[in-house]
């Protein structure tokens, strides 16, 4: 058995569902108030952002702006964000639920690791019933914002056996990379090119990931 070290959004929460729009939104509040340009995003410039803290998206985004106004454009996209969960305007990706109670069923500990706010992970877990799957949730708020890597180095020490990380993007790589364990990159997610090339496994559906543990495991 392992623990599966997850990631959430665009690994097991199909994140642009609320995403998009609430980025849309934020960015034509920040264009009719003069903070910045008029533009219309791509699909695959707004994805790029999903996975990084919210304090570190608007600092990379908006970095000449005030830090005022890059943290109200924080707080009205959260908040854009969570009344369309709360609306059900969210989705997990197609056969998550059945992906993680087969890995359950198969006695893996299951550990979520994401860079989102405390909020944020217990709306989600409420609203999807996340608990039912894992045994424990990490996210960067609780570790005054480091990066995983670090994250892991903290709790790591209270479970025993190997580790295999999760996950789209390269932050969750990178734990696995910097801390010497095994990795599965998703790309079905919203990694860029080139993202997920040190993953020792990349899948390209959430359904691939139970056998691809199973190749892993010492």
């Amino acid at each position: 058995m392992a623990n599966l070290i997850f990631d959430y959004d665009g690994t097991i929460h199909e994140s642009m569902k609320t995403y998009a729009p609430a980025f849309r939104n934020t960015c034509k509040w920040l264009a009719d108030n003069g903070y910045m340009p008029v533009k219309e995003y791509t699909y695959k410039e707004i994805s790029y952002w999903l996975g990084f803290n919210s304090t570190d998206m608007w600092n990379n985004f908006l970095p000449d702006s005030d830090i005022e106004i890059r943290e109200k454009a924080r707080i009205m996209l959260g908040e854009d964000m969570a009344r369309r969960i709360e609306n059900g305007e969210g989705a997990l990706f197609p056969n998550a639920e059945q992906v993680l109670a087969e890995l359950k069923k198969q006695k893996h500990t299951l550990i979520f690791l994401s860079n989102c706010r405390i909020k944020y992970m217990e709306r989600h877990s409420r609203v999807f019933g996340l608990d039912r799957f894992f045994d424990y949730f990490y996210c960067c708020e609780e570790f005054d914002f480091i990066p995983k890597y670090q994250i892991f180095r903290l709790f790591s020490l209270q479970h025993n056996g190997q580790y295999i990380v999760i996950g789209d993007r390269f932050h969750d790589i990178e734990t696995a990379v910097k801390n010497g364990l095994k990795s599965i990159g998703c790309g079905y997610g919203y990694a860029s090119d080139g993202e997920l090339k040190d993953a020792d496994i990349i899948v390209s559906d959430i359904t691939e990931i139970p056998q691809a543990v199973k190749k892993l495991i010492c």
